[in-house]
């Protein structure tokens, strides 16, 4: 049985007072609003991870943005996976469009750092996704397709399973753009149809594939309604309690 998933991701926004502030505010309304057994997700700046840990307790889970792919060694300004599980987290963003893109990190380096994490004990939310010149000119299923064969093909059946996989349109994020329900829907499928190819299908079905691609609360229920649609991952939104706890209960609507 796959998980289902709302995972915010905050960027890099909110200093350490206000992140507290608005996190407190999320556990409160998702302990007295979450009906069913999603599970709600924040993936705050390095600075808040330790203390949301301690607040959010079971109610939100805590993730944090990136780590490295070395445990440890002379790499300033960067953090480990090992650094990040013993403050709490249990999730990890990997391969986030604008880590690929303004950081050119590599379908190969984000493997290493997928192994880095599942080595910790954490859970990569691993990303992929097209830009809006691969969508328009059709290519977009190789990319996809590529990006899943040199970033976590390479996992056993085993360490795969702990791994839940983000589809982001690059062309969809931070533009006000969102793929149509039935796009979405069309690549969440594929996916999970390139995860069959080569595990199995009873893992292909228990992955957990988010939708990451300016998901908000208005657009929520229809995709999650989808079939191959397990949730999302969620950037402005996750910055306002109501707007990030309305889409954690969309799967009740």
């Amino acid at each position: 049985m796959r998980k289902k998933i709302v995972a915010g991701n905050w960027k890099m926004n909110l200093d350490y007072a206000n992140g507290i502030s608005l996190f407190s505010e999320i556990v409160n309304m998702v302990r007295d609003e979450k009906k069913g057994d999603q599970i709600a997700i924040i993936c705050s700046p390095y600075i808040h991870l330790n203390s949301l840990a301690k607040l959010g307790g079971d109610v939100v889970k805590i993730g944090a943005q990136n780590c490295h792919q070395n445990d440890s060694g002379a790499f300033t300004g960067e953090i480990s996976a090992g650094m990040i599980k013993s403050v709490g987290c249990e999730y990890v963003i990997i391969g986030h469009s604008e880590r690929r893109q303004y950081f050119a990190e590599s379908n190969e380096l984000l493997a290493a750092k997928t192994v880095k994490v599942l080595e910790n004990g954490l859970s990569p939310i691993f990303c992929i996704g097209e830009t809006l010149e691969e969508r328009e000119n059709g290519t977009y299923f190789d990319v996809l397709k590529t990006q899943l064969e040199q970033g976590v093909f390479g996992l056993s059946a085993a360490d795969f399973a702990k791994v839940v996989i983000a589809y982001e349109p690059v062309w969809a994020i931070g533009t006000g753009l969102t793929a149509s329900s039935e796009q979405a829907q069309e690549v969440h499928a594929f996916i999970r149809k390139e995860i069959a190819a080569k595990y199995n299908s009873e893992v292909a079905e228990d992955t957990t594939i988010l939708y990451g691609g300016s998901c908000n609360p208005k657009n929520a229920a229809e995709l999650f309604a989808q079939a191959d649609i397990d949730g999302g991952l969620i950037g402005g939104a996750s910055l306002k309690s109501r707007d990030f706890v309305d889409i954690v209960k969309a799967f009740n609507s």
